[in-house]
């Protein structure tokens, strides 16, 4: 799912980024991030009007790792191995103090679910119905 919304959805224009294949034109990395955090929304969104996919924060998502996609759903739930969760969980979209190759739609890392620090967040996000 969080890759699905990175890449525009069905609206995807193929970017390498989310939004755009120029990262600083959606993104803060080390080359203009100022090795900091900045606001949401002072970029370019995505396709879909999601803002900072790219850079700024690693997002957590409920995935476990997995070294590659083998047996992942196809359905694009979360790949969860319940009852015995993973030691590792995925985190997406790179961070304000990472180069560009680790702030690409397809790129993930993973930390243990106890790992705090401020280069980690975690995006709200909900399902809608559209009405009329």
């Amino acid at each position: 799912e969080w890759e699905y919304a990175a890449r525009g959805g069905r609206c995807s224009q193929g970017y390498l980024y989310a939004g755009s294949d120029k990262l600083k034109q959606v993104g803060w990395y080390t080359e203009n991030s100022g090795s900091e955090t900045k606001e949401v929304g002072l970029l370019l969104p995505n396709e879909l009007g999601l803002y900072d996919m790219s850079g700024n924060v690693w997002e957590w998502c409920e995935d476990d790792w997995h070294d590659n996609y083998q047996g992942a759903p196809e359905h694009g739930t979360a790949w969860v191995d319940a009852p015995e969760r993973g030691a590792s969980r995925v985190d997406r979209g790179g961070g304000y103090f990472h180069g560009a190759s680790r702030c690409r739609c397809a790129a993930r890392g993973r930390n243990a679910p106890v790992y705090r620090y401020g280069n980690l967040g975690f995006r709200l996000a909900a399902s809608f119905q559209a009405v009329g």
